[in-house]
């Protein structure tokens, strides 16, 4: 009998959640078992899931589990090529949310593994499986932008930097590879995924060790902040085959307009676009057009991930957002974090 429904088990009770409740509204995709260190946070969200689920907190028991088919990984940076390494060891299919890993090491590491073992294997993201992005990719395929050469992507907040986990403030997590991956990744989809060559970063922390910028301007313990590792905001220039460039920027705090949603903007030889609003740019007939698209609203980026993440498994479609498009993603993070650290250009070909 063909399988019908694909069995998912959720690791991380953070953004872990927002991808179970997808899952779980897709009439093909069932949560069976949570996974986190802290029962209670499994508890509250089993409240919203139709039928019991299992409970672990050792990640390695819930992998073994027969009943569970697929692995959606929630977890901090840290936590992601381990958790994913296991599932895959015990042929789960796995989605993994950004970034793909710590390192651009760890992160290929899981790809190797990923695809040796023949499982689907995909990145949950939410902003590249938006509407709006997948309405400017459908414009891409067409011609509509004629020779993409040119992008920008941003994301700027005043105070947002998060004081509730340190996995965030730690080496291996930061502003870059917890926002700026979200711009980066569907800025890159967007200009058709072109192969990075040079990196020309900067980076530093200008809030965060000082106990500033953090969460809507909440005032962390010392405890909290004075273990900060990482960067709180990036910046930098990506060079790709053929000549085409993007600038990046990802800042959690700063003396700035708050941009929360972030920001894209494309340039192309017969139009542009700007993410939002939604708009468009070209010349007809001589004259300037601005056109304000209204995408219709058709379901959250997650629920599009885990639209797609069950077909990869259930029909046999070709994944559109696999590991390996993580790892490129890495290796573009970490270069210009390293040109940050070594003030010199960082090549990748």
């Amino acid at each position: 009998m063909t399988q019908q429904v694909v069995r998912v088990g959720i690791v991380g009770m953070g953004i872990g959640r927002a991808n179970g409740r997808a899952i779980q509204a897709d009439p093909r995709g069932e949560v069976v078992a949570l996974c986190d260190l802290i029962p209670e946070r499994m508890e509250e969200f089993a409240k919203e899931l139709p039928r019991p689920v299992k409970f672990y907190t050792d990640y390695k028991a819930m992998c073994q589990d027969p009943d569970v088919d697929a692995v959606m990984v929630g977890t901090p940076n840290q936590w992601h090529v381990p958790v994913a390494l296991e599932a895959v060891k015990n042929g789960k299919h796995v989605l993994v949310t950004k970034p793909l890993a710590d390192s651009e090491e760890a992160a290929r590491e899981l790809v190797e593994a990923a695809e040796a073992a023949g499982v689907v294997n995909m990145m949950s993201l939410g902003m590249r499986f938006s509407d709006q992005v997948m309405y400017l990719e459908a414009l891409r395929q067409q011609g509509f932008f004629g020779e993409l050469y040119y992008a920008h992507a941003r994301a700027l907040r005043r105070s947002r930097i998060p004081d509730w986990n340190l996995g965030f403030i730690q080496k291996g997590g930061g502003a870059f590879r917890d926002m700026g991956v979200h711009v980066l990744d569907a800025c890159w989809s967007l200009l058709g995924k072109p192969k990075p060559v040079a990196v020309l970063g900067v980076a530093g922390a200008k809030f965060g060790p000082r106990g500033l910028g953090y969460w809507d301007f909440r005032q962390p313990k010392p405890e909290y902040y004075t273990q900060f590792a990482a960067d709180d905001y990036g910046g930098g220039f990506i060079l790709f085959e053929g000549g085409l460039g993007m600038q990046v920027e990802s800042f959690w705090a700063g003396h700035h307009e708050h941009i929360e949603m972030t920001q894209i903007e494309l340039f192309g030889t017969e139009a542009g676009a700007k993410l939002r609003p939604l708009t468009l740019y070209r010349t007809v007939n001589g004259a300037p057009q601005d056109i304000v698209v209204n995408v219709p609203k058709k379901a959250e980026g997650f629920s599009e991930v885990a639209k797609h993440f069950i077909a990869c498994i259930l029909d046999g479609i070709p994944c559109e957002a696999p590991l390996r498009h993580g790892l490129i993603v890495q290796q573009m993070m970490e270069a210009l974090l390293r040109s940050a650290e070594t003030g010199k250009e960082v090549r990748l070909d």
